[in-house]
């Protein structure tokens, strides 16, 4: 054995270095086997027995449209989803042990997959499916939609990790179909504060709900979910807004907080009064929206207030006992702006923006009605209804001063002011300037009462000085 020169001590044999590598490639390769066997060991026989097959990444299967259907289950991802405890067959219960594998199972499409096991998800997620059930999303699969999310577009049955324990910003399903508008929430106010401070501030589901999702552009869901965290919003706008429950009522929470976004009127249709926030919806309204709306409006060119008020006459005159009426809002034009909220400090305070001639939120105006698939169905209005005479009968409750001007009304309170103040002042001059006659007047009378009295006081028989004695 070779000893070193400097110490004396036996040196020890070098190992090549092609064989340490070799050796931590083998490690390696060993690590992950080792972590999937002890994963395994956590799931069902069952599922360790279908896993061993499945758990080879690339398996998939071609289907009849031409796609590819992934076969492929991580052992380690299943053993760490919500549905570990779950055995393969209680969710492939049409699939036999026998013939699994031999026998080919014909799939037109990755859709018509998905499609046939949500039922299969409902045994088991009732009261989910409850929820879901009367959403905007499923009322757009009942319509045909071909891009209206199904169980599986929003959870991985063989990956989904409980919500508690994923951080959704990174990986949140809603930004697979709502891209634009997930990217505009990153960097709003709240897409930040839920990238500095977490699950404390809120994400898609926290606004929208997750299963019972509604249009946000229908009802008020989007302003009570906004109050729902800002319990003390009215109360602080009650220090400078005037008039700060009609704001709240007649404009959304964006139309403000969303500076740079573009506005516009919303004229919702309401069955029975405004307060009822009832919207017309499509087991009687759509059909005749869509036909009269094409009507009364042949050039496209928007509805005028005679074929808006004439509109509303039809919808009252099918015998139902309610009321059509229309509510307005002021909003922002797409759900993109909605998404770029900013700053509380930088919202909107400057009362001329919406209060003063030819104001830009006020040159957009449509109607809306709730469409069949749970979305809105508008129709252009022209902006002129809402300085029409004509129209304040169906455009109830909406009058900005300044902006949405009515000149008859603007003439009529001017001559209300002018007669309340010059009624008075009328009357003051003219007793003023009739003072003078009034008291010649009054001289006048007096005289000829006392020549008239001096005159019957002469005609009595013995006071006249020509009687002989």
């Amino acid at each position: 054995m070779k000893h070193s020169v400097m110490t004396g001590r036996p040196m020890r044999p070098r190992v090549p270095q092609a064989l340490i590598a070799a050796g931590l490639l083998v490690l390696a390769c060993l690590l992950p086997s080792t972590s999937s066997a002890a994963e395994a060991s956590e799931l069902s026989k069952e599922s360790v027995a279908c896993l061993k097959c499945h758990d080879k990444p690339g398996m998939e299967k071609a289907l009849e449209n031409g796609e590819k259907l992934s076969l492929h289950v991580s052992t380690q991802e299943y053993a760490d989803s919500m549905h570990n405890e779950t055995n393969c067959e209680d969710c492939h219960a049409d699939l036999d042990a026998k013939s699994h594998g031999k026998v080919k199972t014909a799939i037109k499409s990755k859709r018509d997959f998905a499609h046939s096991m949500r039922e299969t998800c409902r045994d088991c997620h009732k009261k989910k499916f409850t929820q879901y059930d009367d959403s905007v999303h499923a009322a757009l699969v009942k319509d045909g939609s071909k891009k209206a999310p199904l169980c599986a577009d929003c959870h991985n049955p063989h990956t989904q990790r409980s919500v508690k324990i994923v951080e959704p910003i990174a990986a949140t399903p809603c930004a697979a179909c709502h891209e634009a508008i997930f990217k505009a929430y990153t960097t709003d106010v709240h897409g930040l504060a839920r990238a500095a401070k977490g699950k404390t501030a809120p994400l898609c589901a926290g606004c929208h709900k997750a299963h019972e999702v509604k249009a946000a552009s229908l009802g008020e869901g989007a302003k009570d979910s906004c109050l729902a965290c800002h319990k003390d919003a009215v109360d602080q706008h009650k220090g400078w807004l005037p008039n700060t429950g009609l704001h709240f009522e007649a404009i959304s929470c964006p139309a403000c907080h969303a500076p740079a976004a573009h506005r516009r009127v919303n004229l919702r249709l309401y069955d029975g009064p405004a307060a009822a926030k009832k919207q017309i919806s499509e087991k009687r309204g759509v059909p005749q929206f869509v036909a009269r709306t094409r009507a009364a409006d042949a050039n496209n060119l928007g509805l005028d207030e005679r074929a808006l008020l004439s509109l509303l006459k039809e919808f009252n005159q099918e015998g139902d006992d309610s009321k059509a009426v229309l509510r307005g809002r002021l909003e922002v034009r797409t759900g993109v702006e909605a998404h770029q909220l900013s700053d509380k400090s930088k919202a909107i305070k400057d009362c001329d923006t919406c209060h003063r001639a030819g104001a830009e939120a006020f040159q957009s105006v449509s109607l809306t009605i709730a469409g069949a698939d749970g979305r809105p169905l508008r129709h252009g209005v022209q902006k002129e209804v809402l300085t029409s005479l004509q129209s304040m009968e169906s455009v109830r409750g909406f009058y900005a001063i300044g902006s949405t001007r009515i000149k008859l009304l603007d003439t009529l309170l001017i001559l209300v002011v002018l007669g309340s103040i010059g009624g008075p002042l009328a009357h003051m001059t003219t007793k003023w300037l009739f003072k003078r006659f009034r008291e010649k007047q009054a001289a006048e009378q007096r005289a000829a009462e006392l020549l008239a009295a001096s005159q019957a006081a002469a005609a009595v028989p013995g006071n006249r000085d020509d009687v002989p004695n």
